[in-house]
């Protein structure tokens, strides 16, 4: 454009940072990386890296995604943009602005490590802690929006494998919620709620213990809960 000039303005970089979450063992844990250079070397941070010129930010996101998990076909998994982080002091190299993604894997594999970092791992969210950049506070964001998430969304589905028995779908929700659910009621709620799962004929799954094997499902049509699942109150279970 006639008359513009560029570089009027301080440049400044554009990143993304990538909250990847799944449920290993029954705990809730979240994707780390160690950096392998400055600034913060050493230090265990979220994965992430910058948008290249050819690139939309959930590219970059889908990009570092793969590279980190080592996963060739990340198009199938949730990802979704949480926010944008802009402090001007959030990166000590220059003026450095991230778009937070939150991501969910239903059967983690082991993790690897990028470009920048020197090893990766899957980290219990209650340990994941003092991390680099202002990584602590997009993480809690995270689970506080995939938390909410759970009430309204089917959501949960996306944690599962594609077939999955209903103790699974329940265990996803008493992880990311740090609580326990009334199991006949669960049941109930999700079962009468249209969409939400659908019964996979004649399969079932043994599941431990002496018991009959317990029915399989698979996600339903519907996005969103009617009505919602509540998470727990300190006064009783919703759920």
């Amino acid at each position: 454009m006639d008359g513009y000039d560029k570089y009027a303005f301080e440049p400044f970089a554009v990143t993304v940072d990538l909250a990847v979450f799944t449920v290993r063992e029954g705990a809730l844990h979240v994707l780390l990386v160690e950096r392998g250079q400055e600034p913060y070397a050493g230090q265990w941070a979220l994965p992430g890296g910058f948008v290249r010129p050819d690139e939309s930010a959930e590219s970059a996101a889908r990009r570092e995604l793969g590279e980190e998990t080592g996963l060739t076909d990340v198009s199938g998994l949730h990802l979704e943009q949480l926010r944008t982080y802009s402090e001007p002091d959030r990166d000590p190299r220059m003026r450095v602005v991230s778009v937070a993604f939150a991501a969910l894997l239903p059967d983690a594999p082991e993790a690897h490590g990028g470009s920048d970092a020197a090893r990766a791992r899957w980290t219990p969210y209650g340990d994941a802690r003092a991390l680099a950049f202002d990584h602590d506070r997009i993480l809690a964001d995270a689970r506080d929006r995939i938390g909410a998430k759970l009430e309204y969304t089917c959501l949960a589905t996306a944690f599962c494998p594609p077939e999955f028995t209903l103790g699974e779908l329940q265990q996803v929700y008493e992880t990311v919620w740090g609580t326990a659910l009334d199991r006949p009621n669960f049941r109930r709620k999700v079962l009468a709620t249209p969409g939400f799962v659908e019964a996979v004929p004649g399969a079932a799954r043994l599941t431990g213990g002496r018991g009959k094997p317990a029915a399989l499902y698979r996600a339903g049509t519907a996005t969103t809960l009617h009505p919602p699942l509540l998470r727990p109150t300190p006064e009783g279970r919703h759920a």
